[in-house]
């Protein structure tokens, strides 16, 4: 990634990022890019310091904790507060819930989405897949982490596919996939 898309990040980006347990693996990416190359990686909720603004464990739970849709009234709490009105994206991780998930929590989950960008049209909102579980590319998992694929492909959506990452191996030795 260039060294200007990672300035104007983090310049003009104010990030809500919602999660629990697997979701902290995107904050220890971004921890160990600091913790690598310095300054230019660094984030905090403000920004202080020229840092990302990032707001990391926004409100409690997860896309699946306690239910499916508590996430998208707590986000709606958030950003209706005038403390946090220069959030512009707004990106929640599932943990596991992805596994079990039938088609309907999923299009249950596309649906609070795609009203929340309604709503507030001026915030990106992230979508994710759920990260792998062993459950092989003809499992659950795979066929709803295909259903939110699908939906942000067809209604050019921005996504996360964090089952994607997770399947690759820099060697090409493995497929995680599987």
């Amino acid at each position: 990634i260039p060294v200007s898309y990672v300035n104007t990040a983090r310049a003009e980006l104010h990030i809500a990022y919602g999660h629990t347990s697997h979701g902290s693996q995107l904050i220890s990416g971004m921890t160990g890019l600091y913790d690598k190359y310095g300054s230019t990686y660094a984030f905090n909720e403000g920004g202080s310091e020229g840092a990302l603004d990032l707001d990391d464990y926004f409100v409690a739970g997860d896309l699946g904790n306690p239910d499916f849709v508590t996430w998208a009234s707590r986000t709606r709490t958030y950003l209706d507060n005038t403390s946090n009105k220069d959030v512009n994206v707004v990106i929640w991780s599932w943990c596991g819930e992805v596994t079990t998930s039938t088609e309907e929590d999923i299009n249950t989950y596309l649906s609070l989405m795609n009203q929340l960008e309604v709503d507030y049209p001026d915030i990106k909102f992230v979508y994710m897949t759920g990260h792998l579980s062993g459950s092989g590319i003809s499992g659950n998992l795979n066929t709803r982490n295909e259903q939110i694929r699908s939906y942000c492909r067809n209604n050019n959506k921005i996504l996360f596919d964090f089952a994607d990452i997770e399947s690759y191996d820099p060697d090409g030795l493995v497929n995680y996939m599987l």
